[in-house]
């Protein structure tokens, strides 16, 4: 499942949480990113947690005259930068698209696109993850290649992680998780062999850094003590859990968590 995800704290302002292929369809069947006037959009910055293309690739289709501003480590920006020339459709005129770093293990202040600051924190964990396949022997994997975001309404306090790659889970996990109100999380695969089994793919959930759901050491039980919404995302079409009728749904829903769906809105 590709997707993006659309965070809202203050004034009608939003934020993109990666950029997937299919970003333009998104768009346009959630009315709230809508144009309100001509040569406008709502979207205020965009997160890339990854270099995947799954979660980058969109950003192409978003190169016409509207400025971008996207928040991303400086080993993801270089990634999706350096030796790209369908980069080059961003770069059309001054300031037609804005990099900010996120900063490992520092909250701070989101910027709106005009650089005045929103209701909303961030703060960037690394966690464990791959090279995206396109830049495997490459170049090197470090810890800004792949992270986890903690989002912090200054308004209420409340708190939202987003972590939908997940190689392992480690105590930078549970550091992200700790006290959030809310949690969109990893859920690609159900098992190990999910891929290899089945004769699709001869590498494991964790080869591809996606650690399992189920399982005695899945997600599933690791996260048993999570905040208090709790939502599976970036889930594969192979992963039993999406059907509404299957065993591991209901074990999923038994445990107190719940399977995304497209259009899928979340209040904190």
């Amino acid at each position: 499942m590709q997707e993006s995800v659309c965070l809202s704290a203050d004034d009608g302002n939003w934020f993109l949480i990666n950029a997937s292929p299919d970003i333009r369809s998104q768009i346009e069947s959630f009315d709230r990113l809508h144009p309100r006037k001509l040569r406008h959009s709502p979207i205020q910055a965009i997160f890339l947690t990854n270099g995947d293309l799954d979660h980058c690739l969109g950003l192409l289709s978003l190169r016409e005259n509207q400025p971008l501003v996207v928040y991303a480590t400086d080993t993801v920006r270089r990634g999706f930068t350096e030796g790209n020339v369908l980069y080059r459709t961003l770069q059309r005129f001054p300031g037609q698209i804005t990099w900010r770093t996120l900063k490992l293990g520092v909250e701070e202040t989101v910027l709106r696109a005009d650089g005045s600051p929103s209701a909303l924190t961030v703060k960037a964990v690394a966690v464990p993850g791959k090279l995206p396949v396109h830049l495997e022997d490459l170049t090197t994997i470090d810890e800004e290649v792949n992270v986890g975001l903690r989002f912090r309404e200054t308004t209420n306090g409340r708190a939202l992680a987003y972590l939908s790659t997940v190689g392992r889970i480690t105590s930078a996990v549970h550091d992200v998780l700790d006290s959030t109100d809310g949690v969109l999380f990893d859920g690609t695969f159900w098992s190990s062999s999910e891929l290899s089994a089945n004769g699709f793919l001869g590498k494991s959930a964790e080869e591809l850094a996606h650690w399992p759901v189920g399982g005695t050491r899945g997600s599933l039980s690791a996260l048993k003590t999570a905040a208090s919404r709790r939502v599976f995302i970036h889930i594969n079409n192979t992963n039993p859990m999406l059907r509404d009728d299957s065993p591991e749904r209901k074990i999923v829903e038994a445990a107190g968590w719940e399977v995304a769906f497209d259009g899928m809105e979340i209040t904190l």
